[in-house]
Order: structure tokens, then sequence, then C-alpha cells
């Protein structure tokens, strides 16, 4: 088989493939998302990250609470003096109780800081999300226009076929020259290299979309009703994605974290106070002893400190700066967030524009080489007039399946601007995400004492 019918076989294997599946399941773009949603590592991981800053929350709240212990030991002993042979045993027991009364509010400082970590690995989690999905919607555009275009250079290779035929008839007849045959061979091999780029191009979207989906694209639709999603205006764009991007709410907690880490370091500089108490038993046999029975103590203990090696003040230092840092940062995630959202919406006019300017062009295009073919065949016009026409056909058509597939993806793009690219604002069929439940069961404190008890 030559390469031109390899060509077409395989562009029909996977036309007719392609079809097929699509007819038994077919899926559309909230299907993709959903499953996307449900399956993308990098939210799984977004979710273990904020559990475990849920964990800092318990382990700040220790800092006030009590540490109780339980101990118990024993000897046994043996000895052997001027024949004389002796053992004994001994077994004591006892608990102990420590706890923080005063440290000039050092833990409440960290477990405010703590819940401010825990709500930034909670915005971390939507932030993911938003950029899952849209990676999700931009390789379920790449596989769908790929797929178009990929039917197109076949379409313009058998045209090519036809012309070069045709060429190879005028010359056999003697109405055609050797040149028009050789126009029409250079334009099948370009056409046929185009095909192959976009075979290669096609197969790698459809990678990335398994890769991101889990499942392998299948009957795919450009149809969606997330549009209403979208404000009319920009002004209102912007203005909804400073109240509520999850990326702006994430750097408003990454300040109260700041601000709670830089309380923490100052209440360094004052006063802490403990209690200390300890109850036990004793026991030596087999005579015993004069130190058997119960015991008891209950104590305090204040500490102030006075030099410590510069280490506080260090600590202060760093705490401010990282407070001061943060709030730069906020400043920046609404710079960018505001660029985005006026990017996104740009976005939208311009492949409108595209597509209207593309529509016209394949109008005025399609009636160019229906004109061109009719004057070579009447002899005003070459066969090179005839492939130029339909070169600049088939570069409309292209121009209208990437302005299409551009305006869907800035749509989406937008709606992430904005954070509501969301599985809770798309309405997905989905298990919500999220590590408030989690964190609610852990800041139980006394969780650990039950569970020794039961």
């Amino acid at each position: 088989m030559n390469s031109l019918g390899f060509l077409r076989t395989t562009a029909c294997a996977l036309l007719l493939t392609g079809a097929s599946l699509g007819a038994a399941h077919a899926q559309s773009i909230s299907q993709a998302l959903a499953a996307a949603y449900d399956h993308a590592p990098d939210l799984q991981s977004a979710l273990l990250s904020a559990k475990a800053s849920s964990e800092g929350i318990v382990q700040a709240k220790a800092g006030a609470l009590p540490t109780i212990g339980a101990s118990i030991s024993g000897s046994q002993s043996a000895s052997l003096v001027g024949g004389n042979w002796t053992s004994g045993q001994s077994l004591s027991t006892g608990l102990s109780y420590n706890q923080t009364i005063y440290d000039n509010n050092r833990t409440a400082a960290r477990v405010e800081a703590a819940r401010a970590a825990a709500e930034v690995a909670e915005f971390q989690i939507r932030n993911t999300e938003q950029n899952v999905l849209l990676q999700v919607v931009q390789a379920y555009m790449s596989v769908l226009s790929g797929r178009d275009l990929l039917s197109l250079r076949q379409e313009n290779i058998s045209f090519f076929q036809a012309q070069l035929q045709s060429a190879q008839d005028r010359l056999d007849v003697g109405e055609g020259t050797r040149i028009d045959v050789a126009q029409a061979e250079a334009r099948l091999a370009q056409g046929q290299a185009a095909y192959q780029a976009a075979l290669s191009t096609l197969q790698t979207s459809e990678a990335t979309f398994q890769r991101l989906v889990g499942q392998r694209p299948q009957g795919l639709s450009t149809s969606h009703d997330y549009a209403n999603l979208i404000p009319r205006s920009i002004d209102a764009a912007i203005s909804e994605a400073e109240i509520g991007h999850p990326a702006i709410l994430l750097s408003k907690a990454s300040i109260r974290a700041a601000q709670a880490s830089s309380d923490a370091a100052k209440a360094a500089f004052g006063p802490t106070a403990t209690v200390t108490g300890s109850v036990g038993t004793s026991w030596t046999g087999p005579s015993g002893g004069a130190q058997d029975g119960i015991r008891g103590s209950l104590g305090f203990q204040i500490n102030i400190p006075i030099y410590a090696g510069g280490a506080i003040g260090s600590g202060v230092r760093q705490a401010n700066l990282n407070q001061i840092k943060s709030e730069v940062d906020a400043m920046g995630v609404y710079d960018q967030i505001r660029e985005a959202v006026i990017s996104a919406w740009t976005g939208i006019q311009s492949a409108d524009a595209q597509i209207s300017a593309a529509q016209a062009a394949v109008t005025s295009s399609n009636t160019v080489l229906d004109g061109v073919i009719q004057e070579r065949d009447l002899g005003t016009a070459t066969t090179l007039d005839v492939l130029n026409a339909q070169a600049d056909l088939t570069s409309a058509r292209e121009a209208l399946i990437n302005a299409s597939n551009g305006k869907t993806v800035a749509t989406f793009s937008l709606l992430s601007a904005m954070g509501r690219l969301t599985a809770r604002d798309l309405g997905l069929p989905v298990r919500i995400k999220t590590a408030v439940p989690y964190t609610q069961a852990v800041e139980d404190v006394w969780q650990e004492l039950r569970t020794v008890v039961e």
C-alpha cells in the first residue's frame, strides 16, 4: 500500500472509530469535568495537604491543655555475700500532670495562626480545583478542534488528489502542462505533511485528556450552558473576582496567619507559668521498707526570659517581615486576578470577532474556489489558481475552528478568573472535596483521651 492509501485508510479508521464510540458513549464537557474532578491526583493531593494542615490546630491547642502520663516500673535483685543469698523486688507506679496556665497569649496566637493556615490549605483546594477544571476544558477543546482539523486536512488531501488526477488527465489529452501536474503533486505532499502534523497533535491532545480525565475522549461536543454564569459587564466580573476568587481568599488567610505568627513571636518576651503534680505508690519486697506507700506532690513554676542570645528578637523581626511579605503578595494576587479577568473578557470579544470574520471568509472562499475551478475548466485560470483558492479556503476553515475553540476556552477562562470554575458553581454531580469536616472533627481536643479510655 502506498503512503497516500495508508493516510486515507488511517483517517477513515479514526473517523469511523470516533463516530461509533461517540454514538455509544457521548461525553459532554460537564461529564468530562465531573470525571476529572473525581480522578485528578492534584486535587486529591491538595485535599490531603489541607487535612494535614488541620492537625496544626490540634497541636497548637495542646499548648494550653494539660499533659497527663502514667508510669510503672519494677525490678528484681539478688546477691550472694558471705555465703548468704538475698533477693528482693520493687514496684512503683505514678501519675504525672503538667499544664501551662499562662504564656502571655502565645498559645492563643499559635491557635489562630494554625486556623488561618488550615483556611489557606482549604482555599488551595479551591484554587487547584479551578486550575484542574480549566486544564480539562483546554484539553477537551484541543481534542475536539484537533479532530475537526484532522477531518479538514483529510478533505484537503482528497481535493488535491482530485486536482492531481485532473491535471494529469489534461496533460494526457494535450490540454495541460507538466507544470500543472508538478504543482498539484507539491500541494498534495504539503497536504499529507499537514495531515500527519494534525494527527500527531491530536494524539498528544488525547493523551493529555486521558491523563486529566482518566478516560479516553469519546463523542465530544461543544455544547454547554455555563455562559449564563458570565456577568454582563467587565466591571461586574472584576468585582466578583475580587470578592470570591480562592486565590484572593487564600492571600487574606495568609495575612491572618502571618499576623498571628507575629503575635506569637512577640509573646515569647513574656513570662510563662506552669503547674505540675504527681502521685504514686511504691512497694519493695519481700520484707517491705520505710519508703513503701503512697506519695504525691504539687508545684508551680514561673519563667521570665531575660536573655536568649538574640533568638527571641530575631524571631519577632522574622515574623514581622513575613507579615509584610504576605500583604505585598496579596496586592500582587489582586493585580493578577484583575489582569486574568480582563484578558479572558477581551478574549471572548476577540473570539466573537474572529468567528464572524472566519465565517465570512469561508463563505467568500467557497465562492471564489467554485469560480476559479470553472475558469480553469474554461481555460482562463490555471491549476495553480485553483490550488491557491483551495489553500485560502482551508485557512479560513481552520481559522473558524480555532476561533470557535478559542471562544469556549476564553469563556471558561473567565469563569476561572472570577473564581467560579468550581464543581459547586458548575453544578457537577460530584461529592465536593473539602477538609472542613475533617478539621471540625480533629478540633475535638479530648478525642485522644477518650480513645485511650475506650
